[in-house]
């Protein structure tokens, strides 16, 4: 199964924090998707990072006691 992004949904990261998706941007260069996503916490700064990144599964390796299966997950509330 697909992690699919879906833009203005908000997304917790599996450290935590919650996010807002606010676009799916293309790099002119590389033609590669790039998530655009709001903190919902502190100065709400603006950050990208790739698509394939943002939708990845958490490394159980990494972090075994982790409970999300992806890296961000779609909720309905926070």
């Amino acid at each position: 199964m697909e992690n699919k992004i879906e833009k203005n949904t908000i997304y917790r990261h599996f450290k935590g924090n919650y996010y807002l998706v606010e676009d799916i941007a293309t790099n002119s260069k590389d033609q590669k998707d790039y998530v655009v996503y709001r903190a919902l916490y502190g100065e709400n700064k603006l950050w990208i990072r790739p698509y394939d990144m943002f939708s990845s599964l958490v490394d159980k390796e990494k972090y075994p006691n982790c409970k999300q299966k992806y890296r961000f997950e779609k909720v309905d509330k926070i």
